[in-house]
């Protein structure tokens, strides 16, 4: 009998310690396929983050190192200009990347630093109790915004993928989710440019995801991926927001 579908050979047969519904282990197996189709495993290096996927080292058969909160642009930075053969990818969330790390990507995408970036967008702070974060929409309720997050003090959600597209230095910006079925088939064809575009030393490539948060957003796993599409994608589009003009 063919064998059509199986485990990919990058992702490692641990257990996982995410939360019922969460949607990291989705983007996880993306990435693992996209490292296996590409022949990238072995030379691939990943960078954790500060946050649920604090642990991301665990389900990749692949070399990690774990900065510290925010900083790891900072880390790829520096693996891809040591060893440029490198596969150098991070894996940050959106507590990480966009509040404290968020002059970190902003720097390295300015600077057209070839690594990719996995940027997942679940519009809260998931391991720290669910507070808000600078991606929570107007008037989502969480822990630090039992009445809703107010933009008249606080400002309104930052869409990292549109910032980073104005930037003029040459990048692969991509907003994807993995909410349905749709959304994980063009968040597969989205990794897979973003690392062949570091694989041909392209340029610097960053796919933001929409993930779920079933616990800290306080509904089942399915309510919530329902959510992502009702109240996320509409104040998050979908799509590619910048392309390298040329390959070469």
């Amino acid at each position: 009998m063919e064998l059509i579908f199986k485990k990919p050979e990058s992702l490692t047969d641990t257990i996982t310690h995410y939360c019922p519904g969460c949607t990291h282990g989705v983007i996880h197996r993306i990435v693992a396929e996209v490292l296996d189709e590409l022949g990238l495993r072995e030379r691939a290096v990943g960078v954790a983050p500060v946050g649920c996927s604090v642990l991301a080292y665990n389900y990749f058969y692949c070399d990690f190192l774990e900065a510290a909160h925010g900083r790891a642009p900072a880390f790829a930075t520096g693996l891809k200009r040591a060893n440029p053969n490198l596969i150098v990818f991070t894996y940050q969330g959106d507590g990480d990347l966009a509040s404290i790390g968020g002059n970190e990507i902003l720097h390295a995408a300015n600077r057209g630093e070839k690594f990719t970036t996995i940027f997942v967008n679940n519009a809260v702070y998931g391991m720290t109790g669910g507070q808000m974060a600078p991606t929570t929409l107007p008037g989502q309720v969480t822990t630090t915004t039992p009445f809703g997050r107010k933009v008249d003090d606080v400002g309104y959600p930052i869409r990292v993928a549109e910032l980073l597209a104005t930037l003029r230095t040459p990048s692969y910006i991509a907003r994807t989710s993995v909410h349905n079925s749709e959304g994980i088939i063009a968040t597969k064809k989205a990794m897979r440019k973003a690392f062949s575009y570091q694989k041909e030393n392209v340029c610097f490539s960053l796919v933001e995801v929409l993930s779920t948060c079933p616990t800290n957003w306080g509904i089942p796993p399915k309510q919530a991926a329902e959510w992502v599409g009702e109240h996320m994608v509409p104040y998050y589009p979908l799509g590619e927001f910048k392309t390298p003009e040329k390959v070469h």
